[in-house]
């Protein structure tokens, strides 16, 4: 019986490993995160034309900086609370 429980308990280990490794909040704040650092490198020093369509705003800046921000988010919330592994199915027994 105790090699079973051994057993057991290394499958749950592994689900639960499974399932924070496919979090969606991981890939989402990882993709922001990236993207958000490209857009903030190219709006740090935007052209003259650029400026102009955008009426002189910044815009590529503050949209990296957001991006940033909302994958940071995303990241920081799944280490707060990591997504858990789903429960083991009840089995019914029949006592007649």
């Amino acid at each position: 019986m105790s090699d079973l429980h051994k057993e057991v308990s290394e499958l749950e280990r592994k689900s639960a490993t499974a399932a924070r490794l496919f979090d969606i909040r991981r890939i989402i704040g990882g993709l922001f995160v990236v993207y958000g650092v490209i857009v903030t490198i190219a709006g740090i020093s935007p052209s003259d034309a650029d400026l102009k369509k955008a009426e002189g705003v910044h815009i590529n800046l503050w949209t990296g900086l957001a991006m940033l921000a909302l994958g940071l988010f995303f990241l920081v919330w799944m280490k707060l609370r990591p997504a858990e592994p789903p429960a083991a199915p009840v089995e019914e027994t029949d006592a007649d």
